[in-house]
C-alpha cells in the first residue's frame, strides 16, 4: 500500500527513513543538535546534507517557533538557514518552509542497491584504509572545487566516523586515480565522496572503485548500498543505474536568504 502523501510503498517509505539516519552517521557533522524529529548539523558549509535540518521519521513537523530557532541557530553560525524536504517531511512544513521563501539550492536523488549477488573479492589496485589519512584526504580535496576543495573542512567530517568504514583509493602505475568511501551501519552501507581524476575519465576507474566498496560492504554483511547524487549529474545516475541502483527517492534542499 502507497503513501498518501509520498506515493511511495510502505516498504520503501521504511528504507528512506532507514537511510536518512545512517546518512547521519556516515557523513557526521562536527556539531548535531536533535531538536523534536529532526537533526539540525552544522559543517562550515561545507556539503549541503552537514549543513541542513532533515526529518528522520515519516511526516514529520516544525512549528513556526521551531523553524524560527533553526534559522536563528544557522544565522549564528555564518550560514543560510538550510532544509532538507524529503519525503519524511509531513506536509505543513513542506508548505511553510516554502511560504517563507525559502528557493530550492539542489535538487538529489537517493538511490539504493541490494548487495546480494556482489562477489567478496577486492582488485588489488583499490587501497582500503580502515581510517581516512592525509592522503586520501588530500586527494578527494584536489579534485573538487570551491568549498568542497578544503581539506581541513572534509577532514572535520570524515575523522568524526566512529563506524566500520573504508576509504578507498584507486592507484594506477603507483598514482592514486579515483577516490571514495563507505562506511557500513546495520546491515546497509553509505557509498559516498567518489571522484575521478579528470585526466584518468573514461577509463572505468570509478566504476571498479564502487564495485570494490561495494564489496567491501558484502564483506562486512551489509544487504544494501545507498547513496545520494544530484538530479543533473546524468554521468554519475547512468554510472549507478548501471551498477544496478535503482531510485528510492527525490528531495530538495532549500536555503533562505540570510537577510530574509
Amino acid at each position: 500500500m502507497a503513501d498518501e502523501q509520498t506515493g511511495l510503498s510502505q516498504d520503501d517509505l521504511a528504507l528512506v527513513r532507514d537511510c536518512e539516519r545512517r546518512i547521519v552517521n556516515a557523513w557526521p557533522s562536527p556539531a548535531t543538535l536533535l531538536i523534536g524529529d529532526w537533526v539540525v548539523r552544522f559543517a562550515s558549509g561545507y556539503s549541503g546534507r552537514a549543513n541542513s535540518a532533515s526529518p528522520l521519521k515519516p511526516g514529520a513537523e516544525l512549528d513556526e517557533a521551531t523553524l524560527a530557532l533553526i534559522e536563528e541557530l544557522y544565522r549564528a553560525d555564518g550560514l543560510p538557514p538550510c532544509i532538507r524536504l524529503t519525503p519524511l517531511v509531513g506536509e505543513a512544513t513542506t508548505a511553510m518552509v516554502k511560504a517563507r521563501g525559502y528557493s530550492v539550492r539542489d535538487a538529489s536523488f537517493g538511490l539504493i542497491r541490494s548487495l546480494g549477488d556482489i562477489a567478496a573479492a577486492i582488485e588489488p589496485d583499490l587501497q582500503i584504509e580502515a581510517r581516512p589519512s592525509s592522503e586520501w584526504v588530500a586527494g578527494v580535496a584536489a579534485r573538487q572545487t570551491g568549498i568542497k576543495a578544503d581539506p581541513v573542512k572534509l577532514a572535520a567530517i570524515v575523522d568524526a566516523v566512529r563506524l566500520p568504514a573504508a576509504f578507498g583509493t584507486w592507484v594506477v602505475a603507483g598514482e592514486p586515480v579515483a577516490f571514495g568511501m563507505s562506511v557500513a551501519e546495520r546491515g546497509m552501507a553509505e557509498i559516498g565522496s567518489v571522484v575521478v581524476d579528470p585526466a584518468h575519465r573514461g577509463h572505468g576507474y570509478g566504476r571498479r572503485l564502487i564495485g570494490g566498496l561495494m564489496a567491501w560492504a558484502h564483506a562486512m554483511d551489509c544487504e544494501q548500498a545507498y547513496l545520494q547524487v544530484d538530479q543533473t549529474n546524468e554521468v554519475a545516475l547512468g554510472l549507478y543505474g548501471s551498477l544496478g541502483f535503482r531510485q528510492l527517492y527525490a528531495y530538495e534542499t532549500r536555503v533562505l536568504d540570510l537577510a530574509g
